[in-house]
């Protein structure tokens, strides 16, 4: 009888032993991928490509909507290329600098150099409306039903057909309506390009791997100006199809060799495949555990439940504004994202006016935006609080801005105007920089598509009131820098009532937020137990 009840002990202490803990996804992902090895890192270079190819297109337009260089062909003194205008001389005096029927421009093959700046605007302000557009239609769509890889394939292939279908297109009517087309493509595709790179590496890893993204979008422009220049005499329509080709092969092997995140399939209760990805990022070592994680996850997904998100793709809006807190850090972070997005691209879309033409102009903003990259990702992020960095560089960004308004061009030394339109710029790199990854980690991942999305659409808007502020400001520094400067600073102080998260982990659902947010311990701890 004694031999029985020993046995019975042993038993019970055998059953303790296997019953898993109830853990987060977060510590799941720790145990299995927390090691960074050649497939995370393939991974995160082949999402890397996502924004490299969509800066080639958003920045396209700096050369394909370009105002051509002309000469006159009479010697007549009403004829000069710096001081005549064209629109006030007979067609047959001046032509030019192409080579003869080869059009740089929309400008030279659709006759637009005397149309009205709404004409000519029309397809740039399309493609940022589309922006918008497609911000709000796509954006839940990684939250829900398509997830984020899909989603970033989807929108990919939107885009870069439109782009395609751009090179042929007959008047500057269609081409609009394809530019409006590529806009809405182009809205998800930097914030589904950030989120899988956060949820695919461990949190060691975050902020280096996401700094691939950036690097990437900076390089794209720099390649852009080489391909334009390198096809300067030929037509406006080769740089669509350099550009859109690529973006097309990248969509067809995206589809299907990147890697889904593994954070949103827990939470969609698709487990195996979950498990898959995880295996096949963790390498050898999540092999061997494979067996004990498909029991914890298991267990765990029955004892706290699977935050599944209906297949209304509109459902983790209804939870984002059912939430007071979510609704009013959603609403800080777009005023916040407002501010910083309409300094950022006012300054990148020619209002600094850094060099003597269009090619040095854009070389030198991908200098700046590289090396914001480099010194935001590999030191400030890993070592330096959000909210005081953010609210440091919007008030320095903004500050120089304003004292640039007010002293102008011409009241002072060259350098000195030069010097801080440098500063301002290179602050506001590293505002947009910072911003774009704290939205990540201010959401929990059943939300955090959405509310990245929306967010991002917010510094869409200001990129859509940049051209108006720019034309305005042409006259009055006041209406371009002076606006720019102010925004930066009143939207800055913004991130005051945002939650500090250097060095915290990425919540799964809203309850998991709300208890990090209040500063309880977290009880799940893994241990050894895999």
């Amino acid at each position: 009888m004694e031999h029985d009840r020993t046995a019975k002990d042993n038993n019970e202490e055998e059953e303790i032993k296997v019953v898993p803990l109830v853990i987060s996804t977060e510590e799941i992902l720790e145990q299995s991928i927390g090691h960074l090895n050649c497939t995370q890192i393939l991974q995160s270079t082949l999402t890397s490509l996502s924004p490299f190819l969509e800066s080639l297109q958003t920045f396209i337009s700096i050369y394909a909507h370009a105002q051509p260089t002309w000469h006159c062909t009479t010697h007549t003194p009403l004829c000069s290329p710096n001081k005549s205008n064209q629109c006030n001389l007979p067609r047959n005096t001046w032509e030019w600098d192409s080579p003869p029927r080869v059009h740089t421009s929309i400008i030279s093959e659709w006759n637009l150099e005397c149309a009205t700046s709404f004409i000519t605007g029309l397809p740039g302000t399309s493609y940022f409306a589309g922006c918008l557009l497609g911000g709000l239609l796509l954006a839940t769509l990684g939250d829900s039903s398509l997830g984020r890889k899909n989603l970033l394939c989807l929108s990919s292939l939107i885009l870069y057909l439109a782009g395609l279908a751009s090179a042929f297109a007959p008047n500057i009517w269609v081409y609009s309506v394809l530019r409006f087309l590529s806009g809405i493509g182009r809205a998800p595709l930097p914030m589904c390009a950030i989120i899988l790179f956060t949820e695919r590496v461990s949190k060691k890893w975050r902020s280096q791997i996401v700094m691939l993204g950036f690097i990437s979008s900076s390089l794209g422009l720099l390649v852009l100006t080489g391909i334009a220049y390198i096809a300067k005499d030929s037509s406006w329509r080769i740089l669509y199809l350099y550009t859109s080709i690529p973006g097309l092969i990248f969509t067809v092997i995206s589809y299907f060799f990147m890697y889904e995140s593994p954070r949103w399939l827990l939470l969609q209760g698709r487990d195996q495949d979950a498990i898959n990805v995880l295996k096949s990022l963790g390498g050898p070592k999540t092999h061997q555990m494979s067996p004990s994680l498909n029991i914890i996850i298991k267990y765990t997904q029955q004892q706290k439940g699977v935050c599944t998100i209906s297949t209304n793709p509109y459902a983790s809006l209804k939870i984002l504004i059912g939430r007071s807190w979510a609704a009013k850090r959603l609403m800080a972070s777009m005023l916040l994202a407002f501010g910083i997005g309409l300094m950022y691209f006012g300054m990148f879309l020619g209002v600094g006016s850094l060099g003597s033409n269009i090619y040095t102009t854009s070389v030198y903003h991908s200098l700046l935006s590289l090396s914001s990259s480099f010194l935001a990702f590999l030191y400030w992020i890993p070592k330096c609080n959000r909210r005081i960095s953010l609210i440091g560089y919007c008030s320095l960004s903004g500050g120089m801005s304003i004292a640039l308004s007010i002293l102008g061009r011409g009241r002072v030394n060259h350098e000195i105007t030069l010097g801080m339109e440098l500063v301002s710029m290179f602050s506001a790199c590293m505002a947009y920089n910072m911003v774009m990854l704290y939205i990540i980690e201010l959401f929990p991942t059943c939300v955090r598509s959405s509310a990245s999305q929306l967010v991002r659409q917010a510094t869409n808007l200001g990129t859509v009131l940049d051209p108006i502020l720019v034309l305005l400001g042409s006259g009055n520094m006041i209406y371009s820098y002076g606006v720019f400067g102010l925004a930066m600073l009143l939207c800055g102080f913004l991130v005051i009532w945002l939650p500090e998260t250097r060095g915290k982990v990425l919540c799964d659902t809203m309850e998991e937020q709300e208890v990090l947010d209040k500063g309880m311990p977290n009880q799940n701890t893994l241990n050894n137990h895999i």
